[in-house]
């Protein structure tokens, strides 16, 4: 049998292949997705905070939006509020994505992903971007609307770019060893 670990990180370097694009795509890995899809969340992440959310979050960063929002749907827990709020932000509906930022309130991963988003803007020039004090999940889904009707621009490779840092933080909270 294979180890869980080795085969969950051949799985995240499939997905460092791609990136996640600010609204849902046609354009699928189907056979990473069906490789994915022949272990349970359980098999690939046996200890980990919240396998289903850390697999959800493979299943959207390979393309399988619907799959991925299907298996969130019902989580109600903090990581399955903050991955139900990003995969409706890029469906998009920005409003049902406010809903379930609202339902999670704050998450560990916002003090890092703060940094992260301060980071990218200082390397992209987008000057009416300015952060809050804390990380405010709300502004950012105004910056990704913004950055859908401007694709090419310095708006959309930094909203890229904070989604990025936002989905790696989550599936990595998600997948760490629960204590």
């Amino acid at each position: 049998m294979v180890d869980p670990s080795l085969l969950a990180a051949g799985f995240l370097a499939k997905c460092r292949e791609r990136i996640l694009p600010l609204t849902q795509s046609a354009e699928r890995d189907d056979e990473a997705l069906m490789d994915l899809q022949a272990h349970s969340p359980e098999t690939l992440f046996p200890d980990a905070r919240n396998a289903e959310v850390a697999y959800s979050a493979l299943l959207l960063r390979l393309g399988a939006w619907q799959a991925s929002h299907d298996l969130t749907n019902d989580d109600e827990s903090p990581e399955g509020c903050f991955l139900h709020a990003i995969i409706h932000r890029m469906e998009p509906n920005p409003a049902n994505s406010a809903y379930w930022w609202r339902q999670l309130g704050q998450h560990p991963a916002f003090r890092q992903l703060h940094s992260r988003a301060q980071a990218v803007l200082s390397e992209h020039s987008v000057p009416d971007w300015k952060l809050k004090a804390t990380w405010d999940p709300l502004l950012f889904n105004m910056w990704c609307e913004q950055a859908q009707r401007s694709p090419g621009t310095e708006r959309e490779k930094a909203a890229l770019a904070i989604q990025q840092a936002e989905w790696e933080l989550l599936f990595n909270w998600s997948a760490e060893r629960a204590n």
